[in-house]
């Protein structure tokens, strides 16, 4: 996926930065596989080639489930065929990022060893290859255990598995990995250290364009639960021409506020099935400037909510073809149409916004995304959905301006590590 590319190269690389390999350091959850998954899917938006190498699933692939004696420090022979496997993990990713058009690879593993860490740079520096350490440190069990719990017990690893012996034998692998656990101490390598996924991060030694990219989005990013809402607005007067910016038509004013009644009872409701107690987390609403939008999210200005409206979430702009209908356009604009048909994703009418340039326009939000702790309900168009969906799925740009928003269904997103999960809930009265 290269949502927001703003180039192309022969070689398919960017930012003239060469090869990088990300490599995580870590004890066992400490957000690792969070942090690889996100970076990933952010790189691969502005069009970076990215792919993740993740050490557990090669070991997934080759041994299945295995016992928890495959990880005691004390076992030589278990050791040995891990040290195979991460290096048949490693030689993959540069074979990947040398001779099949990568660029960005990021090795998943604990490579808690400093011996190991030093060993892996030499040999990728020596094969021209920029390293980057991103170690995750979490120093409040709290944390710990409810990583534990939300994301391990769905792990690959723990299919079937009652949740409790999950997350004890977990636990247990943990205590296993913290007896040869050393931090980074050397300044001469080039790392970055989270520390409790958000609330500190330490840099040293960062060079190059493409690492400040990768610095400032750990910057942003953080692991903490939260659900992500996707609204259209209601129908305007006016819809199909953009430079009016018409006000809702009755059946939109009724829309807002049955849409602000549904909302409320869902998230009552989904607070319940996940068993979320005590304080609720506070919910924004987040919409654009035009004035449909700014109608429809006023209800739950009124119910007190906090509303930020962003110009920078108004939808494309059709340019010229402002107010046309599809006949209008082939008589006026014969070509377009068939240049749309070849690359709906690029394609601009004159004086219009492409999707492509949409993507771009909408990075800041991205990143305001990845930051927000709290649960947010974007009310916008479908354009604009569209392209928030599609980073948040991996989406190629080819899909973009085909995904289905429908105006009565309301989009609830649950960020994971291993990726977001989906529903769609049709909205109905209350």
């Amino acid at each position: 996926m290269a949502g927001a590319q703003l180039y192309k190269t022969a070689s398919g690389r960017l930012f003239h930065a060469g090869a990088v390999a990300i490599i995580t350091v870590g004890l066992p959850a400490r957000g690792k596989t969070h942090i690889s998954r996100s970076l990933c899917r952010y790189m691969r938006w502005l069009g970076v080639s990215t792919k993740v190498f993740s050490v557990g699933n090669y070991r997934r692939k080759l041994m299945g489930s295995i016992p928890n004696e495959m990880f005691d420090p004390n076992n030589d022979a278990a050791n040995e065929i891990r040290v195979k496997i991460a290096d048949d993990c490693l030689n993959d990713m540069v074979q990947w990022l040398l001779y099949a058009g990568g660029q960005v690879g990021i090795y998943d593993g604990n490579n808690i060893s400093e011996e190991r860490r030093t060993e892996m740079h030499d040999k990728l520096v020596d094969m021209g290859i920029h390293v980057l350490f991103i170690e995750s440190i979490c120093d409040k069990a709290e944390v710990v255990l409810a990583n534990i719990k939300s994301v391990k017990i769905s792990s690959p690893d723990y299919v079937g598995w009652d949740p409790e012996e999950a997350v004890k034998d977990y636990t247990n692998r943990i205590e296993q990995c913290e007896l040869y656990y050393k931090t980074i101490t050397n300044l001469s390598l080039p790392f970055v250290k989270l520390m409790n996924v958000g609330e500190q991060i330490i840099v040293n030694n960062v060079r190059g364009y493409l690492q400040s990219r990768i610095v400032y989005f750990l910057m942003n990013l953080h692991n903490r639960p939260r659900i992500i809402y996707f609204a259209r607005a209601g129908e305007s007067k006016n819809p199909g021409v953009f430079k009016v910016d018409a006000a809702l038509t009755e059946e939109g004013e009724a829309y807002a506020q049955k849409l602000k009644r549904f909302m409320l009872a869902y998230r009552e409701k989904q607070r319940q099935e996940l068993g979320e107690d005590g304080r609720e987390r506070p919910l924004t609403v987040w919409t654009s400037t035009r004035k449909k939008s700014r109608q429809t999210a006023s209800p739950f200005l009124q119910e007190g909510f906090i509303v930020r409206y962003q110009s920078v979430l108004n939808q494309i702009n059709p340019g010229e073809t402002d107010g046309m209908t599809t006949k209008e356009v082939q008589a006026k604009f014969p070509d377009e149409l068939e240049r749309i048909k070849q690359d709906p994703y690029r394609h601009r009418y004159p004086r219009a916004e492409s999707y492509h340039d949409l993507a771009i326009r909408l990075e800041s939000i991205i990143m305001e995304l990845e930051r927000e702790k709290n649960d947010v309900l974007i009310i916008a168009h479908d354009s604009i959905l569209r392209c928030l969906y599609a980073y948040l799925f991996h989406r190629s740009d080819h899909e973009i301006p085909y995904i289905p928003m429908p105006r009565d269904y309301l989009i609830s997103i649950m960020p994971s590590a291993y990726g977001c999960k989906e529903s769609r809930v049709e909205i109905v009265d209350i």
